[in-house]
């Protein structure tokens, strides 16, 4: 059974990577997230009920670890510093390297949306996963995945427009 489960967690962990980096934006937080899930997913292999997909069960666990951590005392410290080093040096390097090309200026502007946002954007969009799929992993309605979506797009149309940035073409 122990193989059964790290064989899953190693088929998704790119995924759950990705999906954890949505939430926090640091790749070193999300790596930490994602193997914090992985050990919790070993250790409490017995909970799994089968309710949903095992994927689906492992993405709750990534959302629900990566909202812990942006409640955390550690990442609020860190937004504070963060927030002081852009006012006194400007755009950090990262964000210049973000803004070169379009597709990447999209990205940053879909890690600018609130988490609730920007969660429902990226499952329905890069995880390609349906709104009732959305809604059962989020414990949310159909109804308010909908609207989450829709506000979403509008916010991500309204930032685009005012850069500039025509995806239309």
């Amino acid at each position: 059974m122990s193989t059964d489960i790290e064989q899953e967690l190693s088929v998704h962990y790119l995924t759950l990577l990705k999906l954890a980096f949505i939430y926090v934006k640091n790749k070193e937080m999300a790596e930490d997230i994602v193997q914090d899930v992985c050990v919790r997913a070993i250790e409490s292999k017995n909970r799994f009920r089968g309710d949903a997909t095992y994927k689906t069960y492992l993405m709750k666990m990534t959302i629900n670890r990566s909202y812990d951590y942006l409640r955390s005392w550690t990442y609020r410290q860190q937004s504070v510093k963060s927030f002081v080093h852009q006012i006194f040096n400007g755009e950090s390097v990262e964000q210049k390297l973000l803004k070169k090309d379009e597709r990447a200026q999209l990205g940053y502007e879909v890690l600018q949306l609130k988490p609730k946002y920007r969660e429902v954007l990226v499952l329905y969009y890069y995880e390609e996963l349906k709104i009732h799929e959305i809604a059962s992993l989020l414990e949310v309605s159909e109804n308010t995945v909908k609207t989450r979506l829709k506000r979403a797009r509008e916010q991500m149309k309204e930032t685009l427009d005012m850069r500039g940035v025509n995806f239309d073409a």
